[in-house]
Protein backbone atom coordinates (compact mmCIF):
# COMPACT_ATOMS: atom_id res chain seq x y z
CA UNK A 1 0.00 0.00 0.00
CA UNK A 2 1.08 3.28 -0.93
CA UNK A 3 0.58 6.43 1.08
CA UNK A 4 -2.05 7.40 -1.59
CA UNK A 5 -3.91 4.40 -1.44
CA UNK A 6 -7.07 4.46 0.15
CA UNK A 7 -8.13 3.00 3.41
CA UNK A 8 -9.73 -0.26 2.52
CA UNK A 9 -12.22 -1.63 4.55
CA UNK A 10 -14.35 -4.98 3.42
CA UNK A 11 -18.00 -4.39 3.33
CA UNK A 12 -18.11 -7.48 5.37
CA UNK A 13 -15.80 -6.41 7.85
CA UNK A 14 -16.13 -7.50 11.58
CA UNK A 15 -16.43 -4.12 13.92
CA UNK A 16 -13.38 -5.39 15.73
CA UNK A 17 -11.88 -4.07 12.22
CA UNK A 18 -13.53 -0.73 12.41
CA UNK A 19 -12.51 -0.62 15.70
CA UNK A 20 -8.84 -1.07 15.05
CA UNK A 21 -9.12 1.59 11.95
CA UNK A 22 -10.46 3.95 14.60
CA UNK A 23 -7.89 3.25 17.38
CA UNK A 24 -4.99 3.56 14.64
CA UNK A 25 -6.39 6.97 13.98
CA UNK A 26 -6.90 7.90 17.54
CA UNK A 27 -2.45 6.80 18.01
CA UNK A 28 -2.07 8.91 15.29
CA UNK A 29 -3.77 11.76 16.72
CA UNK A 30 -2.49 11.81 20.00
CA UNK A 31 1.40 11.08 18.93
CA UNK A 32 0.98 14.84 16.69
CA UNK A 33 -0.05 16.38 19.68
CA UNK A 34 2.56 14.83 21.51
CA UNK A 35 5.63 15.55 18.90
CA UNK A 36 4.89 19.28 18.62
CA UNK A 37 4.56 19.10 22.73
CA UNK A 38 8.12 18.14 22.61
CA UNK A 39 9.28 19.38 19.67
CA UNK A 40 12.23 21.68 20.44
CA UNK A 41 13.08 24.88 20.06
CA UNK A 42 9.45 26.61 19.42
CA UNK A 43 9.22 30.41 19.95
CA UNK A 44 6.79 31.45 22.67
CA UNK A 45 5.77 27.57 23.12
CA UNK A 46 6.17 25.25 25.67
CA UNK A 47 8.97 22.41 24.92
CA UNK A 48 11.78 20.63 26.20
CA UNK A 49 13.61 23.77 27.56
CA UNK A 50 10.42 24.94 29.40
CA UNK A 51 7.03 26.85 29.05
CA UNK A 52 7.57 29.50 26.79
CA UNK A 53 5.41 32.72 27.69
CA UNK A 54 3.29 30.18 29.55
CA UNK A 55 3.02 29.89 33.20
CA UNK A 56 0.61 27.02 33.75
CA UNK A 57 1.66 24.38 31.16
CA UNK A 58 4.86 22.21 31.10
CA UNK A 59 5.26 19.72 28.15
CA UNK A 60 4.68 16.56 30.57
CA UNK A 61 1.29 18.41 30.96
CA UNK A 62 0.85 18.53 27.36
CA UNK A 63 1.46 14.84 26.86
CA UNK A 64 -0.83 14.09 30.18
CA UNK A 65 -3.60 16.32 28.57
CA UNK A 66 -2.78 14.22 24.72
CA UNK A 67 -3.53 10.87 26.19
CA UNK A 68 -6.09 11.76 27.35
CA UNK A 69 -7.84 12.82 24.21
CA UNK A 70 -7.08 9.48 23.28
CA UNK A 71 -10.34 8.08 23.73
CA UNK A 72 -12.09 10.96 22.68
CA UNK A 73 -9.97 11.08 18.82
CA UNK A 74 -10.79 7.26 18.61
CA UNK A 75 -14.70 7.64 19.06
CA UNK A 76 -14.69 10.62 16.57
CA UNK A 77 -12.67 8.16 14.40
CA UNK A 78 -15.46 5.41 14.68
CA UNK A 79 -18.04 7.55 13.92
CA UNK A 80 -16.80 8.94 11.14
CA UNK A 81 -16.01 4.96 9.63
CA UNK A 82 -19.48 3.95 10.33
CA UNK A 83 -21.56 7.46 10.24
CA UNK A 84 -20.04 8.86 6.96
CA UNK A 85 -23.23 8.80 5.05
CA UNK A 86 -25.26 11.62 7.47
CA UNK A 87 -22.97 14.43 7.16
CA UNK A 88 -25.95 16.36 10.02
CA UNK A 89 -25.86 13.42 12.40
CA UNK A 90 -22.22 12.77 12.18
CA UNK A 91 -21.40 16.70 12.99
CA UNK A 92 -24.05 16.54 15.73
CA UNK A 93 -22.54 12.96 16.78
CA UNK A 94 -18.41 14.25 16.65
CA UNK A 95 -19.48 17.77 18.20
CA UNK A 96 -20.66 15.54 21.72
CA UNK A 97 -18.17 14.10 21.64
CA UNK A 98 -15.25 16.94 21.50
CA UNK A 99 -17.52 18.33 24.22
CA UNK A 100 -17.10 15.15 26.54
CA UNK A 101 -13.13 15.17 25.41
CA UNK A 102 -12.80 18.60 26.18
CA UNK A 103 -13.90 18.10 29.87
CA UNK A 104 -11.81 15.13 29.81
CA UNK A 105 -8.66 17.05 29.24
CA UNK A 106 -9.76 19.86 31.46
CA UNK A 107 -9.94 17.16 34.68
CA UNK A 108 -6.69 15.23 33.13
CA UNK A 109 -4.85 18.76 33.17
CA UNK A 110 -6.30 20.44 36.35
CA UNK A 111 -8.56 22.91 34.71
CA UNK A 112 -5.96 24.21 32.44
CA UNK A 113 -6.97 24.89 28.69
CA UNK A 114 -4.03 22.36 27.16
CA UNK A 115 -5.73 21.66 23.81
CA UNK A 116 -8.78 22.89 23.36
CA UNK A 117 -8.37 24.11 19.62
CA UNK A 118 -6.57 20.98 18.72
CA UNK A 119 -9.65 18.79 19.76
CA UNK A 120 -11.82 20.61 17.35
CA UNK A 121 -9.00 20.37 14.34
CA UNK A 122 -7.61 16.71 14.95
CA UNK A 123 -10.98 15.73 15.96
CA UNK A 124 -12.60 16.91 12.46
CA UNK A 125 -9.48 15.66 10.61
CA UNK A 126 -9.44 12.08 12.28
CA UNK A 127 -13.52 11.45 11.65
CA UNK A 128 -12.80 13.07 8.08
CA UNK A 129 -9.87 10.38 7.33
CA UNK A 130 -12.07 7.32 8.75
CA UNK A 131 -15.24 8.26 6.83
CA UNK A 132 -13.13 8.95 3.09
CA UNK A 133 -11.29 6.30 3.46
CA UNK A 134 -8.40 8.02 2.11
CA UNK A 135 -4.71 8.67 2.59
CA UNK A 136 -4.48 11.64 0.94
CA UNK A 137 -3.93 15.57 3.13
CA UNK A 138 -6.07 17.59 0.57
CA UNK A 139 -8.57 14.84 0.01
CA UNK A 140 -9.15 14.35 3.69
CA UNK A 141 -9.17 18.45 4.97
CA UNK A 142 -11.59 19.16 2.54
CA UNK A 143 -14.07 16.38 3.96
CA UNK A 144 -13.09 18.26 7.47
CA UNK A 145 -14.06 21.65 5.72
CA UNK A 146 -17.55 20.24 5.24
CA UNK A 147 -18.10 18.57 7.91
CA UNK A 148 -17.38 21.86 9.56
CA UNK A 149 -19.44 23.94 8.06
CA UNK A 150 -22.55 22.09 9.31
CA UNK A 151 -24.53 23.48 12.02
CA UNK A 152 -24.01 21.68 15.36
CA UNK A 153 -27.20 21.78 17.00
CA UNK A 154 -25.40 20.40 20.46
CA UNK A 155 -22.97 23.62 20.68
CA UNK A 156 -23.51 26.99 23.14
CA UNK A 157 -24.66 29.96 20.48
CA UNK A 158 -21.21 31.43 22.54
CA UNK A 159 -18.65 30.21 24.69
CA UNK A 160 -16.46 33.12 26.40
CA UNK A 161 -13.37 31.68 25.51
CA UNK A 162 -10.35 34.03 24.83
CA UNK A 163 -10.17 32.16 21.08
CA UNK A 164 -14.16 33.13 20.60
CA UNK A 165 -13.33 37.03 21.87
CA UNK A 166 -10.34 37.59 19.46
CA UNK A 167 -12.20 36.38 16.80
CA UNK A 168 -15.10 38.98 17.35
CA UNK A 169 -12.66 41.87 18.55
CA UNK A 170 -10.46 41.72 15.31
CA UNK A 171 -12.78 40.63 12.62
CA UNK A 172 -10.73 36.90 11.83
CA UNK A 173 -11.77 33.49 11.41
CA UNK A 174 -9.71 31.82 14.28
CA UNK A 175 -9.58 27.95 14.70
CA UNK A 176 -13.78 27.43 12.97
CA UNK A 177 -12.31 29.59 9.96
CA UNK A 178 -9.18 27.29 9.60
CA UNK A 179 -11.71 24.34 9.62
CA UNK A 180 -14.38 25.41 7.54
CA UNK A 181 -11.57 26.74 4.90
CA UNK A 182 -10.37 22.71 4.57
CA UNK A 183 -7.72 24.31 6.67
CA UNK A 184 -5.27 26.26 3.94
CA UNK A 185 -2.63 26.65 6.55
CA UNK A 186 -1.88 23.40 6.82
CA UNK A 187 -2.28 21.96 2.85
CA UNK A 188 -0.89 25.31 1.79
CA UNK A 189 1.67 26.03 3.95
CA UNK A 190 2.88 23.77 6.70
CA UNK A 191 3.23 20.36 5.00
CA UNK A 192 4.99 22.07 1.75
CA UNK A 193 7.22 23.60 4.02
CA UNK A 194 7.80 19.97 5.67
CA UNK A 195 8.18 18.43 2.49
CA UNK A 196 10.52 21.27 1.44
CA UNK A 197 12.66 20.87 4.63
CA UNK A 198 13.24 17.31 4.45
CA UNK A 199 13.84 17.21 1.04
CA UNK A 200 17.43 19.94 1.29
CA UNK A 201 18.35 17.56 4.01
CA UNK A 202 17.17 19.65 6.93
CA UNK A 203 17.25 17.52 10.46
CA UNK A 204 13.37 16.50 11.44
CA UNK A 205 12.76 18.69 14.23
CA UNK A 206 14.17 21.53 11.80
CA UNK A 207 11.80 20.67 9.36
CA UNK A 208 8.87 20.68 11.50
CA UNK A 209 10.06 24.04 12.78
CA UNK A 210 9.96 25.66 9.69
CA UNK A 211 6.39 24.21 9.04
CA UNK A 212 5.01 25.58 12.02
CA UNK A 213 6.96 29.13 10.91
CA UNK A 214 5.42 28.37 7.49
CA UNK A 215 2.31 28.72 9.23
CA UNK A 216 2.94 31.87 11.95
CA UNK A 217 4.28 34.35 9.03
CA UNK A 218 0.74 34.28 7.81
CA UNK A 219 -1.96 33.09 10.02
CA UNK A 220 -4.02 35.70 12.36
CA UNK A 221 -3.34 33.46 15.25
CA UNK A 222 -5.97 34.40 17.46
CA UNK A 223 -3.80 32.84 20.75
CA UNK A 224 -1.17 36.07 20.16
CA UNK A 225 -4.40 38.29 19.40
CA UNK A 226 -5.93 37.07 22.64
CA UNK A 227 -3.07 38.19 24.59
CA UNK A 228 -1.03 40.84 22.89
CA UNK A 229 -3.10 42.00 20.18
CA UNK A 230 -1.98 43.34 16.51
CA UNK A 231 1.08 43.88 18.09
CA UNK A 232 1.98 40.47 19.06
CA UNK A 233 0.82 38.89 15.90
CA UNK A 234 2.60 41.25 13.70
CA UNK A 235 6.03 40.51 15.60
CA UNK A 236 5.43 36.82 15.47
CA UNK A 237 4.50 37.18 11.56
CA UNK A 238 7.64 39.14 10.45
CA UNK A 239 9.67 37.16 13.03
CA UNK A 240 8.27 34.11 11.53
CA UNK A 241 9.26 35.40 7.57
CA UNK A 242 12.56 36.63 8.39
CA UNK A 243 13.94 33.08 9.77
CA UNK A 244 12.40 31.55 6.21
CA UNK A 245 14.13 34.46 4.52
CA UNK A 246 17.18 33.31 5.94
CA UNK A 247 17.04 29.77 4.87
CA UNK A 248 15.11 28.29 8.08
CA UNK A 249 16.00 27.48 11.60
CA UNK A 250 19.00 25.26 10.29
CA UNK A 251 21.18 27.67 8.78
CA UNK A 252 22.93 30.18 11.41
CA UNK A 253 21.42 33.28 10.09
CA UNK A 254 18.08 31.35 10.07
CA UNK A 255 18.70 30.53 13.89
CA UNK A 256 19.66 33.95 14.37
CA UNK A 257 16.79 35.42 13.29
CA UNK A 258 14.58 32.81 15.40
CA UNK A 259 16.37 33.80 18.40
CA UNK A 260 15.55 37.18 17.83
CA UNK A 261 12.24 36.11 17.12
CA UNK A 262 11.59 34.51 20.47
CA UNK A 263 12.98 36.88 22.40
CA UNK A 264 10.62 39.46 21.14
CA UNK A 265 7.37 36.96 21.56
CA UNK A 266 9.05 36.51 25.86
CA UNK A 267 8.98 39.82 25.96
CA UNK A 268 5.75 40.35 24.95
CA UNK A 269 4.49 37.30 26.97
CA UNK A 270 2.98 35.79 23.59
CA UNK A 271 2.80 32.38 22.29
CA UNK A 272 1.30 31.40 18.77
CA UNK A 273 -1.19 28.62 19.91
CA UNK A 274 -3.15 28.47 17.37
CA UNK A 275 0.05 28.03 15.08
CA UNK A 276 0.83 24.97 16.94
CA UNK A 277 -2.50 23.55 16.74
CA UNK A 278 -2.46 23.23 13.00
CA UNK A 279 1.43 22.18 13.10
CA UNK A 280 -0.24 19.00 15.41
CA UNK A 281 -3.15 19.07 12.31
CA UNK A 282 -0.18 18.46 9.68
CA UNK A 283 1.99 16.10 11.44
CA UNK A 284 -1.37 14.25 11.96
CA UNK A 285 -1.96 14.20 8.32
CA UNK A 286 1.76 13.78 7.28
CA UNK A 287 1.17 10.18 9.70
CA UNK A 288 -1.13 9.25 7.58
CA UNK A 289 -0.38 10.03 4.02
CA UNK A 290 2.72 8.03 5.03
CA UNK A 291 1.46 5.02 6.65
CA UNK A 292 3.44 5.39 9.53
Amino acid sequence: MTARDPILVPSDAAPTLAQGLANELADHAVAALIDEAMLTPKPGLVDLRGAGAHRDLSWPLMCTSACALRPAFGQMALAGLLGADDDALLRRRIGAIGRDGEAAMMAASGGVNTHRGAIWALGLLVTAAAGSMERDAGTIAARAGRLARIADPGAPAATGHKGERACIEHGVGGARGQARAGFPHVIDHALPMLALARARGDAEHHARVNALLAVMATLDDTCLLARGGRKALEAAQHGARRVLACGGIATPNGRRAFDVLETRLRRLHVSPGGAADLLAAALLLDRIERGE
